[in-house]
């Protein structure tokens, strides 16, 4: 069946990447087109994500963007009409809902320049089995920074507590560098959907993780207290 220009279906990666965007941030201003933004209240995070070859046909906005991906989650497969003003309705057979806009001047939302790094330091990969394992160590170990270290030659990515000359630490080698830094982050600011990532670094203290797989940026920002020597 084809869907009328004001109705649209969620692929399975559109909603991952909802949800993933929900604990950025829980509200969500929707530009018409086919790339999602979002940016956390903290401004310390913004994500974007090409959702090609779907496309929200207007703009809108939702309040509690987990509550709408739950009440979706009540359906199969559920069809979106954006045709109302005020309010867009998600139909499956008999069933039918009826869910209010927000008023998009309550909602935090990114910046419409899109933005880019003050200046490219540090790059690395990072696979998707050592994403994993650091954010699991800092979670068994309960570690809350996450520190890219350039040190002797060697790039490690480390999970520790960097207030506790005696914390548990974890680490992983992800490259060389001739460069001495060490780049702060915290644990929690690491939002990012599992994945392998492209990871470049500014000295003026903000980074971007870019996914390998699919069109989808974070930039992140560092901690006041990161190092750099060229």
């Amino acid at each position: 069946m084809k869907l009328r220009p004001t109705t649209m279906k969620l692929s399975d990666n559109t909603l991952t990447i909802l949800k993933n965007f929900a604990g950025i941030n829980n509200s969500i201003l929707v530009k018409k087109g086919t790339k999602l933004r979002t940016i956390s209240v903290a401004k310390n995070i913004l994500a974007e994500a090409e959702i090609t070859p779907e496309e929200f046909p207007r703009d809108f906005a939702i309040y509690d963007l987990n509550q709408f991906l739950n009440g979706l989650s009540l359906h199969q497969d559920p069809e979106m009409d954006f045709s109302e003003e005020s309010y867009l309705t998600i139909r499956e057979g008999r069933r039918k809902v009826k869910y209010f806009y927000a008023d998009p001047a309550v909602i935090i939302s990114p910046p419409e320049k899109e933005i880019t790094l003050p200046s490219e330091d540090v790059h690395f990969q990072l696979d998707s089995s050592s994403l994993e394992k650091l954010l699991k160590a800092a979670a068994v170990y309960q570690l809350p920074d996450f520190c890219v270290v350039g040190n002797a030659g060697v790039i490690k990515l480390v999970v520790r507590d960097k207030k506790n000359d005696t914390s548990n630490e974890y680490s992983i080698k992800v490259g060389e560098t001739d460069k001495e830094f060490v780049f702060n982050f915290k644990v929690e600011n690491i939002k990012i959907i599992p994945g392998a990532y492209d990871v470049v670094v500014s000295s003026k203290l903000l980074s971007k993780f870019t996914n390998t797989s699919f069109e989808l940026n974070y930039f992140i920002a560092l901690e006041p207290d990161s190092t750099f020597n060229s």
